[in-house]
């Protein structure tokens, strides 16, 4: 706190806070290796080290990927293009039965394993 009066309220013993701003104040811990190449960065485009890391958080951020979510809408779509491709590779001369066997022993793995896996419901103790 700054003991220093600029609110207009001359009659107030408590301290005012001076604002420069609007936004809040961050730290930023980085090495001085990025910290000089953040610096080259602002000298080139005539910014401070402030705006420049605002600038360049702006850009990371815009370009930056969305957060990839599996859903069960997308893990179906991934099986059955894992079906497809599968199938595509088989020898077409396979009878559909044992083409569709092998697809499911692919897709869902071996049936001696199929105790571990974590994306089945499990069997009902008895």
């Amino acid at each position: 706190m700054i003991d220093v009066s600029d609110t207009g309220k001359r009659d107030s013993t408590a301290p005012v806070r001076r604002r420069t701003g609007l936004d809040a104040i961050s730290a930023v811990k980085m090495s001085e290796g990025l910290t000089a190449t953040v610096d080259a960065w602002a000298e080139a485009y005539q910014l401070s080290r402030s705006d420049a890391i605002c600038r360049l958080v702006e850009l990371g951020l815009k370009i930056a990927p969305a957060p990839a979510h599996t859903t069960a809408s997308d893990a179906a779509r991934i099986e059955e293009i894992a079906m497809h491709e599968i199938d595509r590779l088989l020898d077409p001369a396979l009878p559909a039965d044992e083409r569709e066997r092998r697809i499911r022993r692919l897709t869902e793995g071996p049936p001696e394993f199929s105790h571990e896996r974590i994306d089945l419901p499990k069997p009902p103790r008895t």
